[in-house]
């Protein structure tokens, strides 16, 4: 699928770069994040970042509603996202990536988070979430924008296995949007 092919994957090293602002809100941005909706969406995945699909901009798309073909789609465009308060007890749980596919990793997260970042209209905009898959995809997705993945969450030895899990993987065929092999 064409779609698939746009998807940055590990070890690229944009990556692991910080992105830029978005200046401006404009037919540019707007196309982007609709070509980011349908990679996601082809992926089978519920978030997704500029740098994932070689875009070095702070722009993130999530749906965490999306439950495959022919469910109702809830995406959120998010520019500029800034988490404000990440607090409450740390929750470990198990997350993938579109551009580690194969492999999922145990990261441990605040429970609770804050975000702000502008919408596709320019609006400044507020999303909380606690103790769900959100509050995980709207910290993970927003890593990314600053050049962060799932596997610098880990500790040296955990990160090495899960890179052998990950170069195993690949070796084996993972392509985005596969699970854990």
């Amino acid at each position: 699928m064409k779609e698939l092919e746009e998807i940055v994957l590990s070890p690229d090293p944009r990556l692991s770069q910080e992105c830029a602002p978005i200046e401006e809100i404009d037919d540019e941005v707007r196309a982007l994040a609709k070509r980011m909706l349908k990679v996601m969406y082809a992926a089978d995945g519920c978030g997704l970042a500029g740098p994932q699909v070689g875009e070095m901009r702070q722009i993130v798309v999530i749906d965490v509603d999306w439950a495959g073909k022919g469910s109702k789609k809830n995406p959120y465009v998010l520019i500029n996202p800034r988490v404000v308060t990440a607090d409450g007890p740390e929750i470990e749980g198990s997350e993938g990536c579109l551009s580690f596919p194969g492999v999922s990793v145990r990261v441990k997260r605040p429970s609770h988070v804050v975000v702000q970042a502008k919408n596709l209209d320019g609006d400044l905009m507020q999303y909380e979430a606690s103790d769900n898959l959100m509050a995980v995809c709207l910290q993970h997705e927003i890593d990314h924008v600053h050049g962060v993945t799932m596997f610098d969450h880990l500790a040296p030895m955990a990160r090495a296995e899960a890179e052998r899990d990950y170069e195993e993987a690949l070796a084996a065929g993972a392509r985005p949007g596969d699970t854990e092999v």
